[in-house]
């Protein structure tokens, strides 16, 4: 029998994910000095805090879910906590420090792009916990991460 997992701490680190995108392309609009870099990093801000407010929304109505049948909660939780831990923007520090970030584009594209992935690979993952009404939403952010992705491999190839 499955265990029961709290989904709204899934969302809560969702929450914390997207803030920490945002406070990074935040930091990479007020350093970068490449207009069509400035704008696609201002557009990335304004996406990271769209998908903030979906997960507030989420965590709003989502209480508690059970874990998939193949799942071992501890093991699960210590995975979850792992992607968490390994995610680029988790890697690179607190708030604080993600605020004082300095590199070349190409280091900004490059930990961007990383930033993007990880967030990906978390939410195909979170989207398991949430009620089957809920994927829709978790979905949408995915897509959106992925498109995210190819804009910023785009923008490295110029």
């Amino acid at each position: 029998m499955a265990g029961i997992f709290k989904a709204t701490d899934i969302l809560l680190a969702a929450q914390e994910v997207e803030t920490r995108g945002e406070v990074f392309y935040n930091r990479l609009v007020e350093t970068t000095t490449e207009p069509k870099l400035k704008d696609l990093f201002s557009f990335l801000a304004k996406e990271e805090t769209k998908h903030r407010e979906i997960f507030a929304k989420l965590y709003e109505r989502v209480g508690q879910v059970e874990l998939p049948a193949w799942a071992e909660e501890d093991e699960y939780v210590d995975y979850l906590k792992y992607l968490l831990d390994s995610h680029t923007l988790f890697r690179l520090g607190d708030v604080a420090h993600l605020k004082s970030f300095m590199g070349t584009p190409e280091e900004a594209i490059e930990t961007a792009m990383g930033f993007e992935k990880d967030t990906i690979m978390f939410f195909l993952e979170m989207r398991e916990f949430v009620p089957e009404g809920e994927k829709k939403y978790v979905q949408d952010c995915i897509d959106e991460e992925r498109s995210h992705l190819r804009l910023l491999a785009g923008m490295l190839k110029k």
